[in-house]
């Protein structure tokens, strides 16, 4: 029979790592997850692909001059604004519900770049949707500051996955 502290005991558990303890003491684990995978992290991959591919098309139109690029660069720069305002509101969700996100300051930082970002991606769409022939001077503008703006909002991003762990885990809490 297996004494208390033997290892073969079923009562005995392996020590646990103390960046996972320390995650769990601030309870920086998603809220908002989908079989255990958080939404926002699976969520961000859209906007910042189509906003990076508006930059190239327009790009490719100035390059080019065929209006096939600006047609494509509406629906781009669309689709880069739309899926940054859902991948914003499950974002925001996390922020406000989970307490040991919101009292880092990466945090407030990243929520202040994305929200930055999608409004130069949905100022990008709307000039596009009202304006097509400004897409070689304000458009690929505003594209190259969405872009630079998604390296901003990523780093921090990043920073919050890789240096805090937030998003790591889900939370147990809630």
């Amino acid at each position: 029979m297996a004494k208390q502290g033997d290892p073969a005991s079923p009562s005995h558990s392996p020590p646990r790592s103390p960046v996972v303890l320390e995650l769990q003491r601030l309870d920086v684990g998603s809220v908002v997850a989908l079989v255990g995978h958080p939404i926002h992290v699976m969520m961000v991959h859209f906007p910042i692909a189509f906003v990076i591919a508006t930059l190239g098309v327009d790009v490719f139109y100035w390059w080019s001059g065929d209006a096939f690029w600006v047609r494509v660069g509406l629906w781009s720069a669309g689709i880069a604004f739309w899926t940054g305002v859902a991948a914003s509101i499950v974002g925001i969700a996390e922020l406000l519900l989970v307490r040991g996100i919101r009292v880092l300051e990466a945090s407030w930082s990243h929520a202040v770049a994305a929200m930055t970002l999608v409004a130069i991606a949905g100022a990008n769409w709307g000039l596009r949707l009202i304006d097509p022939g400004e897409v070689l001077t304000h458009g690929l503008a505003l594209s190259a500051l969405a872009s630079v703006m998604t390296g901003f909002a990523g780093w921090h991003g990043g920073k919050l996955v890789f240096d805090h762990g937030v998003g790591v885990l889900v939370s147990e809490k809630n």
